[in-house]
């Protein structure tokens, strides 16, 4: 699926280059903060020793960074966008929608959810934009 990105989100996109130097393919823009799909294994270098790196990039843009890790599946994906919870398995069901069922630590529900269900939300939309999910299903 082809991404289109906002201004906005490419200028956010090239401080992330440039501060960090590692590859990202997106970036959702929310009013408090931006997040950034980092290219897989790149984590580390994008959060930088101690989160030097992110804590340099969100003072100089003024808002949170929150990263999450692409995937080469949609599994491995919908696990990643719903870090740092713990997820013990995601299933792809394919019936008249396309969704994602994910079981995840009963201790790590609200983790999943996050404050007023953005971290849910935004793993919603990143696999919608990536892998055509249409929802995500906590178990």
């Amino acid at each position: 699926m082809r991404v289109t990105l906002s201004d906005d989100a490419r200028r956010y996109l090239g401080a992330f280059d440039e501060e960090t130097g590692a590859s990202a393919s997106d970036c959702l823009v929310y009013d408090d903060r931006i997040v950034v799909l980092v290219g897989a294994g790149e984590m580390g270098k994008a959060i930088g020793p101690g989160g030097k790196t992110v804590k340099r990039l969100e003072r100089k843009l003024g808002r949170n960074v929150e990263l999450v890790e692409d995937a080469d599946t949609p599994e491995a994906f919908v696990s990643s966008a719903l870090a740092p919870a713990t997820v013990r398995h995601v299933t792809i069901s394919d019936q008249n929608d396309r969704v994602a069922y994910v079981e995840v630590a009963e201790g790590d529900r609200g983790v999943a959810i996050g404050k007023r269900g953005q971290n849910i939300e935004t793993a919603r939309r990143l696999a919608r934009r990536h892998y055509d999910i249409d929802d995500i299903q906590l178990t």
